[in-house]
Parts: C-alpha cells; structure tokens; sequence
C-alpha cells in the first residue's frame, strides 16, 4: 500500500509502561501521521507490549543504549518501511516527529510542531511547552544546554532540551551521527543551525512528567549534565551571530 501520509512519529521509551499506550493514542490522530514507531531502549517492565497493543509499530533494545540511539534505531526503521512500501521508482520521506513516551494522552495536541515543516517553512521545529513542570535540579542541565547554543550559534531557545521536535527527513540526515544520549537536543540544534537550516519554536500544551528529588532522578540528572557537556565539547563556539534567527510560533498566531 502507498503511504497515506507524509509524518512518522518516532518515540524513545524506557520504562513508561504507565503512559506509552495514552502516548501512542494521542499521536495517532496528528494531521498527517500514519506511522508511529516505539523504540524500547531496554526496559524491564511492559513498556513494549503495552505501546504494541496501542497500535505502534515497536523495536526492542536488548540493553539500554540510550535516547540518541533508540531515536536513530526508529528513523532507519522509518527509512526501510518507506523503502519496503514504496511503489517501484517512487521515493516518499516522511518527516519524522519525536516525541517523549511520557507525553500521555497531551500528545494529541502536537498537531502544530508538524505544520511549518509540513509547509515548508522549516527544516526542524522545537516545542515550547506552555506550561512548565517543576524542574528542580535539571534547571542546571537545562542553562548549561542554553548557554551552550548560545555560544556556539548566536541564539538562545527558551527549551533547548526539549524533546519534542519535527524534521525533515534531509535536516536528520545532516544531524547524524547523533550526539550520544541525552546530549542530542543539544547537538542538533548546533549542527542543524550550522548548517544554515531553519529551526523554528512552536509553543504547544504539551506536558510530561515532574522531575522528582529522589536518588534516581539525581543520577538521572547527573547523565544529563554529563551528556550535554560532552556535545558542546565537541562544537567548538563560535561567536559571530547566526543570519536569520529562529523564530516563536504560538498556535493560530503567523
């Protein structure tokens, strides 16, 4: 059958047995999406069987490889689908929106991260969320991140972790190889900048869940800060501002 849409919902799950099945319903009515693809990164509970039975199409990691690597594993799969169902000659590119697997059922308001890629206007779109959630100590992960950009590029986003964000399939291409875990928000949105493509902020009301205070989360945090560290020790900084700065979309506004 040929593809009846032009997005690819890719998510990157660990553990979310509790929200991957309301994540993947919310994703599976977005204008434009007729493919979501869970990418298990090694969990211990039913992450993959419940995001199966919600209708997603699932990989499985033996072991945890972390975020990059489970979101490279769902776009080759995405490529390969699209190689496998395309008619003889033709060539069809979904773009590929990524989304956290904690989204829960607020993933069916992501609609407008796909509209400026979809239209041409964009090359990759960052989330805002509207509502912030607590961040506690990821506050520091998140200025390093920020900071970082801002050095290396001339612009700052208002969420540079963010997760949720929508390419084309050329911008991804022009990303790879992926900074490792969770250094790859930071990464691409230096390497896509760089390379004279269009990021755009699109503030949308999405919500995941609190970060909480207890040992995981502090050693979850401490990879983070790791992670993103690493990225922007491997771009160097550069100090002249960017050509055309990135913009803020708020739905129904231009």
């Amino acid at each position: 059958m040929p593809p009846s849409g032009d997005v690819a919902v890719v998510i990157p799950a660990r553990n979310e047995s509790d929200r991957i099945e309301a994540t993947v319903a919310g994703a599976t009515g977005l204008p434009g999406v007729d493919l979501i693809i869970v990418v298990d990164d090694g969990s211990a509970d039913d992450t993959a069987a419940r995001a199966g039975r919600a209708g997603a199409t699932v990989l499985r990691h033996s072991r945890n490889r972390g975020k990059a690597a489970a979101m490279e594993t769902g776009a080759e799969a995405v490529r390969l689908l699209e190689a496998t169902d395309a008619p003889p000659g033709a060539h069809h590119a979904r773009h590929l929106l990524f989304l956290d697997a904690d989204l829960g059922e607020t993933a069916s308001a992501a609609g407008p991260l796909t509209e400026p890629v979809r239209a041409g206007e964009a090359d990759m779109t960052i989330a805002v969320f509207a509502q912030r959630v607590r961040q506690g100590g990821h506050g520091l992960v998140v200025g390093l991140s920020g900071a970082g950009i801002e050095r290396a590029t001339g612009w700052r986003p208002a969420q540079p972790l963010n997760g949720q964000r929508c390419l084309t399939r050329a911008a991804f291409e022009v990303a790879r190889p992926l900074a490792a875990g969770f250094g790859v928000e930071t990464a691409l949105t230096i390497d896509l900048l760089r390379a004279g493509m269009r990021v755009t902020e699109v503030e949308v009301p999405l919500a995941h869940r609190a970060t909480g205070n207890d040992w995981a989360s502090q050693v979850h945090r401490a990879r983070q800060l790791a992670d993103v560290a690493r990225a922007l020790a491997a771009r160097e900084p550069v100090t002249r501002g960017l050509a055309a700065r990135p913009r803020r979309l708020r739905p129904g506004r231009p």
